[in-house]
């Protein structure tokens, strides 16, 4: 089974996420981490100059007030080419070559964990203070019970709706907030038929979607011992029905790429999107529709007694590696700058609209501020007491393949394919990839 994650881990993940651009590859041959001439500079792995490596370099300013001589050195690695990277340098055991700090994007944290147990360095009595992260983005870089991250991006889920689009159906965002899917197809049906507007969109090729409904419940996809969990899930097979159902009657759309899905709700026929917090940066591309969009949480599963409004998708978090010869000065900089720094996440917020994760950070001024592209709605302050509320959902070391698998899946069923056979076609697919 080593040999068959190991080779995983070689191969580049599939999985595009607006939230966590890619930015330009990055020669690291020679640029490692765990260097010993200089007790006050940290080498940092990221990728993304306007998102990811932005706030590291104002991270940095904002330490360098209390140590003049900190720097770091930043290299820009894109994800690609990170896990091909990672994949050569962990399957070989010359941990040397890894920096001080990387990020990591979440659904792949425990995976790399896992796998490689001497990766990162366990931070859970480092000081760092853990507990004022949301539950539901802790647990993405957490094994058995122990961090092993920091996080930072915000990929709490939201829903936004075209508000003139409702408006012209005779409601309101109120009506969409904090009700189930059985209301929500109520409601779509009824805007659909009014103004020929779909009220949601997802991408086509992955099970993203299907997953966030199941975190929302408090479900998840995986036994205790690891193997996946898709037959005898009831949850699973309840959002799957509502899936089909959403598809089937017009209220929800496909697109069949990445740039279709965002075409569906910028310049096309839906009102509505609801994924990651950081999709939003894909709606306010439609400066035309500034002020006609509010955002709100999402609909729960109905008839389930632990169904919440909220869940997340995407987001990555930073990682001390056991390379890192000054881990305290590492650990220092990031708690009290990432997991610290009201002032960093002001600084941030406005620039590129990277949401904290950290609790306190929504107790600034900058996250009370009225948001003219939604209405003059505070979304910054909502979109945080989301995250406090989100629920833990275990990736696994598998999530890539599971995701996979559920997408076809899921394709198969909307086109007729019995919902147990699929689940289990699945299911053994997973298990195949594990080499079980």
């Amino acid at each position: 089974m080593k040999k068959i994650i190991t080779f995983l881990l070689t191969m580049s993940m599939v999985f595009s996420l607006a939230a966590c651009g890619q930015g330009s590859g990055d020669n690291v041959e020679g640029k490692q981490g765990g260097e010993e001439k200089n007790e006050h500079t940290l080498t940092v792995w990221a990728w993304d100059k306007a998102f990811n490596i932005y706030a590291m370099e104002e991270a940095e300013k904002i330490y360098q007030k209390e140590d003049p001589d900190f720097k770091l050195n930043i290299v820009e690695v894109s994800w690609d080419d990170m896990q091909t990277q990672l994949g050569t340098i962990l399957s070989s055991g010359n941990y040397s070559e890894l920096p001080d700090i990387l990020l990591m994007q979440d659904f792949a944290y425990q995976k790399y964990v896992m796998t490689y147990p001497d990766f990162f360095t366990d931070l859970t009595e480092s000081g760092i203070p853990f507990s004022e992260f949301p539950e539901g983005k802790l647990g993405s870089s957490m094994v058995d019970g122990k961090n092993y991250g920091v996080p930072f991006d915000n990929g709490t889920e939201i829903a936004a709706y075209r508000t003139d689009i409702l408006k012209e159906a005779g409601y309101t965002l109120d009506d969409l907030t904090d009700i189930d899917w059985n209301e929500f197809l109520k409601i779509g049906k009824d805007v659909l038929d009014k103004t020929g507007y779909s009220l949601l969109s997802v991408p086509a090729t992955s099970s993203d979607f299907i997953l966030q409904i199941v975190q929302s419940a408090k479900g998840g996809i995986w036994n205790e011992d690891g193997s996946p969990n898709f037959v005898e899930n009831e949850l699973l097979k309840k959002s799957m029905s509502i899936y089909k159902e959403l598809l089937d009657t017009g209220v929800m759309t496909r697109g069949n790429s990445w740039d279709e899905y965002i075409a569906t709700f910028t310049s096309g026929k839906t009102a509505g999107v609801i994924n990651g917090c950081w999709i939003l940066a894909s709606v306010e591309t439609a400066k035309e529709q500034a002020g006609n969009w509010g955002v709100t949480n999402m609909p729960s599963l109905p008839d389930v007694q632990e169904a919440t409004h909220y869940s997340s998708q995407g987001g990555a978090s930073w990682g001390v590696t056991t390379n890192c010869k000054n881990q305290e000065l590492a650990v220092d900089f990031l708690k009290k700058t990432f997991a610290g720094s009201i002032e960093l996440y002001d600084t941030i917020l406005p620039s590129s609209g990277a949401l904290a994760t950290w609790s306190p950070a929504g107790e600034s001024k900058v996250y009370t501020e009225p948001q003219d592209f939604y209405g003059g709605e505070a979304i910054f302050e909502l979109i945080t007491d989301f995250a406090t509320k989100t629920p833990t959902f275990e990736t696994g070391v598998y999530y890539t393949e599971a995701n996979d698998a559920l997408a076809v899946a899921a394709t198969n069923i909307c086109s007729g394919g019995d919902v147990d056979q699929e689940l289990k076609t699945a299911q053994d697919t997973v298990s195949f990839n594990m080499g079980n």
